[in-house]
């Protein structure tokens, strides 16, 4: 079984461009995928592959996201878990289903959509106006960076890089907030 340290080093040579190591991270992450949902749906070998597959393609696509400056397991398995979470979903297993400790079911009737939009323009107000402007354009409205680089007139670098750090205080900020 794959170990931490040994994973990130075949990612980080992955993204340096080394295929192999690319194909060798795939390979050992579909092991621990395989376990990881094996345990979750048992009984559902078809559905655990399936998912496996899922998320290797989403580690694929998504390599680029992955920040060296994290452990690199956490990142795969929040990519894991969003899948199975999405499954759940599709499958209808709603009443049944606690992923780490998380009911997954129907939506809270207490907290509305309109909360949820309230809660994170809250949020982004707290950014600069830079950092704002570009997660709104590129992660809300789901626009290309090259899009938001032609509406803002920032370059492309720029809105990567308030994206980047706009995310990062947004987190801060909401590690910040007390649970009421």
């Amino acid at each position: 079984m794959a170990d931490e340290a040994h994973l990130k080093a075949l990612v980080l040579r992955g993204l340096a461009g080394d295929e192999a190591a690319h194909r060798a991270f795939l390979t050992e992450a579909a092991a621990l995928l395989r376990a990881y949902f094996r345990n979750r749906l048992r009984g559902a070998r078809e559905d655990a592959e399936d998912l496996v597959q899922e998320t290797l393609v989403a580690l694929h696509t998504r390599r680029d996201s992955y920040d060296p400056n994290y452990p690199l397991t956490a990142w795969m398995y929040a990519i894991a878990r969003y899948r199975l979470i999405d499954f759940l979903r599709r499958a209808k297993h709603r009443a049944h289903a606690d992923i780490d400790g998380i009911e997954i079911g129907e939506a809270d009737p207490d907290y509305e959509a309109s909360d949820a939009r309230r809660d994170v323009a809250t949020l982004l107000d707290q950014l600069p106006e830079k950092q704002r402007r570009a997660i709104q354009l590129v992660k809300l409205e789901e626009k290309s960076v090259r899009e938001a680089t032609l509406e803002t007139g920032y370059t492309e670098s720029d809105i990567k890089i308030s994206i980047h750090r706009g995310l990062k205080t947004l987190m801060k900020l909401m590690g910040q907030e007390q649970p009421t």
